[in-house]
């Protein structure tokens, strides 16, 4: 269902808050950037969009509001919601070019079937490609991709045992590179099974393997394949991101919910885990910082979004979300883009700016947000000095 809400911000205009499914939660991402009355586009013809055509109808006011049946979007100070995908895992933007990626699975997670695709948005989060890359067209092959990272003009997708590369403008394949799983004991070899991939900043990119604990680098200069580490205590490592101050690689673990962080030797410190008293995570799918070193975390099972904090303190930011997958955080917005792969469909929203000046009383404002500039500070009482 999608969920909603109405604000009456002067008597001849309507602020529509779209909740993608998260209506249970209408304080899910700090509150969402409220969109402008007439810079709502909307191209879809599912018949998810049913439910809030037939609320919105009934509202005294709809004749405000222009709603036509895949994206609800206005300026990027808005929320964004993406539909008509399938099975999307990862939702990333592109710091370059300023778009945005979604991959989607389209089938069996584990099975090469050649029909995943990867959707394109562009700066403004308007619809640009839903298949901009598309296994079995144009000579591509792209099985289940999952998760992706970007490094200048090329986008990289986890696919199975492949590591692939395509240009960011074209689609077209330029990099496959076969990942091979370590020496096992077991008289049957693992299978590769690639879930996400991220960039450290210095020419390496990290892949995790959830079935076999391990954690690869790969050399972008020499196309190059090591195995990093190869460790139980990961516990099924799903999603991967490189702390953008200390360099350090954080994992997070879908089969024992816990956080761990690995250096660029290899060793690993687990960070948070369930105890017996308190199980706070279940099945993590993805992890990601934003400009001030808070930490994101997405558990696919429970519905939540969590943030911690730099001071380790944890908090609940979005719940009775629909299978929250591979999450990342355009920094340079300020924005969470969560993909819902039961839900088919993928989320944009505006996050809170960190302010320890603010009074509790003190009511917020879009300059929180990060999306319009702060106010100027009030002149200083007393006498003016000559």
């Amino acid at each position: 269902m999608v969920g909603h809400c109405y604000a009456y911000t002067s008597p001849l205009r309507l602020t529509l808050y779209a909740h993608f499914l998260t209506g249970s939660s209408p304080g899910g991402y700090d509150a969402p950037v409220p969109t402008k009355s007439t810079a709502i586009y909307v191209v879809s013809r599912t018949p998810s969009v049913m439910p809030l055509l037939i609320r919105v109808i009934s509202h005294p006011a709809a004749w405000l509001i222009w709603i036509v049946p895949l994206v609800i979007a206005s300026p990027l100070s808005a929320q964004i919601t993406v539909t008509e995908l399938q099975s999307p895992y990862s939702f990333v933007n592109d710091p370059i070019e300023k778009g945005y990626f979604i991959s989607s699975v389209n089938g069996e997670a584990e099975t090469a079937d050649n029909n995943g695709f990867i959707t394109k948005l562009n700066p403004n989060g308007k619809l640009l490609n839903l298949k901009f890359i598309q296994g079995g067209k144009d000579d591509v092959t792209l099985h289940a991709p999952k998760g992706m990272a970007l490094v200048e003009h090329v986008l990289y997708v986890a696919d199975l045992d492949t590591l692939r590369g395509f240009d960011t403008t074209t689609g077209k394949p330029i990099m496959a590179l076969r990942i091979r799983p370590p020496a096992a004991s077991q008289s049957e070899p693992l299978q590769t099974s690639l879930s996400d991939v991220t960039f450290d900043g210095k020419g390496h990119l990290y892949c995790s393997d959830q079935k076999a604990n391990t954690i690869y680098r790969v050399d972008l200069a020499t196309q190059t394949v090591s195995v990093l580490v190869t460790d139980r205590s990961l516990a099924g490592p799903s999603g991967l991101a490189v702390h953008p101050k200390s360099g350090q690689i954080i994992a997070v673990s879908w089969e024992k919910g816990k956080i761990s962080e690995v250096s660029p030797e290899g060793v690993v410190t687990e960070l948070f885990s369930n105890s017996f008293f308190s199980s706070r995570f279940q099945n993590l799918r993805g992890v990601d910082f934003d400009r001030w070193g808070n930490m994101y975390v997405s558990d696919f099972t429970t519905g939540k979004v969590w943030r911690m904090s730099w001071d380790k303190r944890f908090q609940v930011i979005a719940e009775f979300l629909p299978s929250p997958g591979d999450l990342s955080i355009d920094r340079a917005n300020n924005l969470i883009l969560v993909p819902y792969e039961l839900a088919h469909a993928a989320e944009m929203n505006g996050l809170e700016t960190p302010s320890s000046a603010k009074s509790k009383q003190e009511k917020r404002t879009l300059a929180d947000y990060g999306f319009i500039p702060p106010p100027p500070k009030p002149a200083p009482e007393g006498p003016v000095k000559k």
